[in-house]
């Protein structure tokens, strides 16, 4: 058995709780946590499951790592404090422990990430002989391993489209929605999500990954973008109000450009509202929803829809993402010490878990 920390308990760490102690190589040796609340709560508490784990959450970090835990699902958010999450995860490597993250965008696409973040966590691998994968759902799975394999049942390939289509009402995130990506502020706010440049830091790897498994060069990374406003005030069950005229949904591309042509793209289309932009396309269910399409012979299109914690399909997003990263902890661990990324680590069967309930 694998002993496993989860670093954070919100949304993505809550669902790591669970996938650690479903996966039978598995064994949950700690939970680090920063709300003091939550400090001494049982882990199968935090993680929404109906039985305790006998793990009760602490904010010891350095505690936990002197254990020398083998892997560490880091779930703490990267998305404000990139610098915070680097240095804890530089930690964590040099404690010996296969770190495996969502929160790190740039290093999605390790080989070409900037050097001031691939350089420490190369340090820190030679240091301690830990090891590093990021990856998540969009950005990852959904825009790497799903793309590239449907791409091998087409005959001709003309373009790979990447789609998440979602209701952000959904989201239990606000801090985002609201500020990052601008849901609810004046149309002339400047969302940072949004911000030139920053799709292509966010998304720009996966395309980076995806032509080099393709074998194609990119003449370079362009973007879109288009912005809604709402046409009258809109309420959500997580969030509050939404005031009319400001803005209720985007639309943006990062597209990469082979021999003059967008020829894979990774699109965008989020709403706080059904109602907003009806002329853009819309999940199967207005909720949301994953899809690749595939121009070409046969035209080819897949969509995934996840759902979890009563159905809330951010919740089943957040899911599949930890459930790539907690599958490829024993295969790290049996790999030498490195920096990964997707086309390194195969998306394996669920082996040993089909009709497994832990006890």
């Amino acid at each position: 058995m694998i002993p496993t920390v989860v670093w954070g308990t919100g949304n993505v760490g809550r669902a790591a709780i669970r996938a650690v102690a479903a996966h039978p190589a598995l064994t949950l040796a700690a939970v680090l946590v920063h709300d003091p609340a939550k400090i001494g709560r049982d882990a199968g508490e935090l993680g929404g499951l109906e039985r305790t784990l006998g793990v009760a959450a602490t904010d010891d970090i350095a505690a936990v790592l002197a254990a020398r835990p083998r892997a560490v699902v880091y779930a703490a958010s990267g998305d404000i404090r990139p610098d915070d999450a680097l240095t804890d995860i530089g930690r964590a490597i040099r404690a010996g422990a296969v770190v495996v993250t969502p929160s790190l965008y740039p290093l999605y696409d390790q080989r070409n990430a900037p050097p001031e973040l691939r350089d420490p966590v190369l340090a820190a691998v030679a240091e301690g002989g830990g090891s590093l994968f990021v990856s998540g759902v969009d950005p990852g799975w959904g825009n790497d391993v799903l793309p590239l394999l449907v791409s091998g049942l087409g005959t001709e390939v003309d373009v790979i489209r990447c789609q998440e289509i979602f209701d952000y009402s959904t989201y239990e995130q606000e801090e985002s929605v609201r500020h990052l990506i601008g849901m609810g502020h004046p149309m002339d706010y400047q969302p940072l999500m949004l911000a030139e440049s920053v799709p292509t830091m966010v998304w720009g790897g996966q395309i980076r990954l995806m032509a080099r498994a393709l074998g194609v060069e990119l003449d370079e990374i362009r973007e879109t973008l288009d912005r809604r406003a709402l046409e009258k005030e809109v309420r959500t069950r997580t969030m509050g109000a939404f005031a009319a005229g400001t803005q209720g949904a985007v639309r943006f591309e990062v597209q990469g450009i082979v021999d003059g042509e967008p020829r894979i793209v990774i699109e965008h289309i989020t709403r706080i509202h059904p109602s907003c932009a009806p002329d853009w396309p819309s999940p199967p269910d207005g909720v949301g929803a994953h899809r690749v399409v595939i121009e070409g012979r046969p035209r080819i299109e897949v969509t995934v829809e996840a759902s979890d914690e009563g159905e809330n399909r951010s919740a089943g997003g957040n899911a599949t993402a930890v459930g790539r990263l907690v599958s490829a902890i024993d295969w790290l661990v049996d790999a030498k010490p490195g920096l990964y990324d997707a086309l390194d680590v195969p998306l394996r069967p669920a082996v040993g878990r089909l009709g497994r309930r832990p006890a």
